[in-house]
């Protein structure tokens, strides 16, 4: 019989954990984590991992196992993941896998692309250029040079607009122009299950979502990594716009209408990304 694994994917906030566990239990499956940012075990509130009780439901794997410190990328991503599959497969005949990060997935199901190494003036000369005129000018020129990368890739990520302007501008080839190398092979079947719901109820569950976010001590959440803003897990939504409060640029009402304005564009980014994938059967919940 061939070893199965089923990929709970969607929007942020769309319920993937409650459907995930839900069919974990089904399957007597544990459920494997697939997000880029609830790996880092200093990163709680921001994140929505999944409460207690339902990490208490059925056993999680990469739910923070890493650490903020550290940075961690989609290809160890690949490689980790693959490395505990080939040991879950040896006890279960199907696997559950959640999340919402498109690259993830992708470098899961798929592998990643041979992208040609940093060219580290060039993004010096980025970085720079970030400092003195702020993301939205790097991101007008992305969209110039490499919109299909623009629409895809988390646009309000600096590393990730930074390193798409960079291979675009050192090769000559688009940023995006690298996602065709032929799919890795996988010892498994994999069977991609996209969850969507009405876009004002997804909207209303995002609002509220960030509500209880700041109910349960977002603020505080953030304030505690202060040491660690620097770091590229922390220029995400929902971390990113508390700072800009605590540097006193925004007012903390500001703060929380953008988190939940960039969660929303977020949402819409995601349903973009997997729109060209023609291997996920969506479900409306």
């Amino acid at each position: 019989m061939a070893k199965r694994l089923n990929i709970v994917l969607g929007p942020t906030a769309v319920g993937k954990s409650d459907y995930a566990i839900e069919l974990a239990k089904s399957l007597s499956s544990p459920v494997i984590s697939c997000d880029s940012r609830q790996i880092y075990k200093e990163m709680s509130i921001g994140t929505a991992v999944p409460s207690a009780s339902q990490l208490a439901e059925v056993k999680h794997y990469f739910i923070h196992s890493h650490s903020v410190e550290n940075i961690y990328t989609a290809g160890k991503y690949e490689i980790e993941a693959l490395d505990l599959l080939d040991e879950l497969f040896k006890k279960y005949d199907e696997l559950v896998m959640v999340g919402g990060s498109g690259l993830y997935i992708d470098a899961l199901c798929k592998g990643l692309d041979d992208f040609p190494a940093a060219d580290m003036a060039l993004r010096e000369r980025l970085m720079r250029r970030f400092d003195e005129e702020g993301l939205e000018s790097l991101q007008r020129e992305l969209r110039e040079i490499d919109p299909e990368s623009y629409e895809t890739i988390e646009i309000d990520n600096k590393q990730r607009v930074i390193r798409a302007i960079e291979v675009t501008l050192a090769t000559g080839k688009k940023f995006s122009s690298y996602k065709t190398n032929p799919d890795k092979k996988r010892p498994f079947e994999i069977n991609k299950i996209g969850l969507t719901r009405d876009r004002e109820l997804l909207y209303d569950r995002i609002n509220r979502r960030v509500d209880i976010m700041m109910e349960q001590g977002l603020l505080q959440e953030v304030i505690s990594l202060e040491k660690y803003r620097k770091m590229p897990a922390l220029n995400t939504v929902g971390y990113k716009e508390i700072f800009e409060y605590l540097d006193g640029n925004i007012t903390l009402e500001k703060a929380v209408e953008l988190i939940k304005r960039n969660t929303r564009h977020y949402a819409k980014r995601q349903m973009t990304y997997w729109g060209r994938d023609n291997d996920i059967v969506w479900k409306q919940i």
